[in-house]
């Protein structure tokens, strides 16, 4: 079930009729959430509701007896089997055909599912270890553990949520939705429908695709204008998927963290992670750079920064191209932390916007090895940028336009989404109706082709 599909939008319509009458029993409107949650499960696999409630189970009891236990070595223990559970999970039915073909048995593996599992694990462990580090306590109802856990706008690809600070937003009492938060949840399905389908599949299925695919084809104007429009792709496609997860977690009275903020206005690559993908980076240095060793040593830190962006790289898939995208981007931000560090206070000596140009340019190189099928590919499309042929013939007007407008939503100031924000918020319930009739037929009109999966459900 597609956050962009028709399907989804009436499956959300009727779990908010339907939570928010049995929201003041707090039982019976978890009940409603846990059932949303698994039947979102289920319209991908039958074989996630066996999973995903055992593997729950398996963590709410671990963190009921971290809450208890005082002893060292036992919480050890118990945080390390909920490490291994959730890894496990990731290693049988995401890597094991990975790893069966570093191993030299290169068998089709056939334990694998439709559904990325992977935001899944990682969201579930921030449970196990946030109660270990003693930075929050047991869930006190098992019923709530199990919605939170499972929250299905966060199941396809984020924003990754501690677990704990859903769980406290969904035992609230007297959780209630205000006009204000319901116009913003609205407003925020709208603005992510129009990302994905009015520009990330534009993109994609007029421009990105055929590059990628056939690099051969095309002169190396047209790959690096592919390039470039594959980053703005992956922003406008995820990002919108975000605004989606938000909006339709808001309509249940949750909130959910941001996870995105202009990432290609980074001065750095420090800085981009900052702000891309915000949720899986505070994710890695919370829960994998802080607990790697060596910290005290003047080296390793930075080495830890190149393992930790490797795992992450291997987070997002089991191919030797994700990899080298992840040990490209610790390098990239090793040698950045080692620069600031080496210069202090003082002021760079490069203007801003040419820091932000060579942050791009290092950005699209590297997604140049995220977007590849293989590592030959990967190769190609840089012989083809280099050729030096830079003729740009197969790239019409409408994907020009289509570019410029990606371009401009992107580094727009933020006040310029902020006005139509709260005038929507503002207008009254018919006006925003309109607003959102007037958006389904610019995109049935548009997005002729359908809406195609969001890129991020398939890590």
């Amino acid at each position: 079930m597609l956050l962009s599909s028709s399907v989804y939008f009436f499956f959300l319509v009727g779990i908010f009729f339907l939570y928010w009458p049995l929201s003041k029993w707090r039982a019976a409107g978890l009940g409603v959430l846990l059932l949303a949650n698994y039947f979102f499960y289920a319209k991908w696999d039958l074989f996630y509701l066996a999973l995903i409630p055992a593997a729950s189970t398996v963590d709410y009891t671990i963190g009921l007896w971290l809450g208890r236990m005082k002893a060292p070595a036992g919480r050890k223990v118990l945080v390390t089997l909920s490490i291994l559970t959730n890894l496990g999970i990731l290693a049988v039915f995401k890597y094991a055909g990975f790893f069966l073909e570093i191993a030299g048995r290169p068998e089709k593996w056939e334990w694998t599912f439709p559904l990325g599992i992977s935001f899944y694990c990682f969201q579930s462990l921030t449970y196990t270890i946030d109660i270990y580090r003693k930075d929050a306590k047991p869930a006190e109802s098992y019923l709530a553990h199990l919605t939170a856990v499972s929250f299905f706008p966060t199941t396809l690809a984020g924003p990754i949520t501690r677990v704990a600070d859903l769980v406290k937003q969904l035992e609230k009492p007297g959780r209630l939705l205000d006009a204000a938060d319901g116009g913003r949840a609205l407003f925020l399905i709208g603005m992510g429908l129009t990302k994905k389908l009015l520009i990330a599949d534009y993109l994609s299925e007029n421009l990105v695709n055929r590059i990628f695919d056939f690099p051969g084809l095309y002169s190396g104007g047209e790959v690096l204008t592919g390039v470039y429009a594959y980053a703005l792709q992956l922003y406008y496609d995820f990002s919108g998927y975000t605004d989606i997860a938000l909006g339709s977690a808001l309509l249940l009275g949750v909130k959910l963290p941001i996870n995105f903020n202009q990432p290609y206005l980074a001065s750095n690559i420090n800085d981009f992670w900052r702000r891309w993908h915000i949720s899986l980076s505070n994710w890695l240095r919370d829960y994998l750079f802080f607990s790697l060793p060596g910290k005290r040593h003047a080296v390793i830190p930075y080495l830890n920064l190149i393992i930790t962006m490797a795992l992450g790289g291997l987070w997002h898939g089991a191919s030797w191209n994700f990899v080298i995208w992840g040990l490209l981007h610790g390098a990239g931000q090793a040698v950045s932390r080692f620069w600031q560090n080496r210069r202090g206070k003082a002021a760079p000596w490069t203007p801003s916007w040419w820091r932000t140009f060579v942050t791009v340019q290092f950005v699209c190189f590297c997604w140049i090895y995220f977007r590849a099928s293989s590592l030959e590919q990967a190769n190609l499309i840089l012989e083809r940028i280099a050729s030096g042929s830079w003729t740009v013939e197969n790239v019409s007007g409408g994907l020009w336009l289509v570019l410029g407008l990606a371009l401009a939503g992107h580094y727009a100031p933020k006040s310029w989404l902020e006005w139509p924000r709260d005038l929507f918020v503002r207008s009254p319930f018919y006006a925003q109706a309109a607003v959102l009739l007037a958006l389904a037929i610019a995109i049935q009109y548009v997005a002729t082709t359908g809406a195609a999966p969001f890129i991020y459900t398939k890590f």
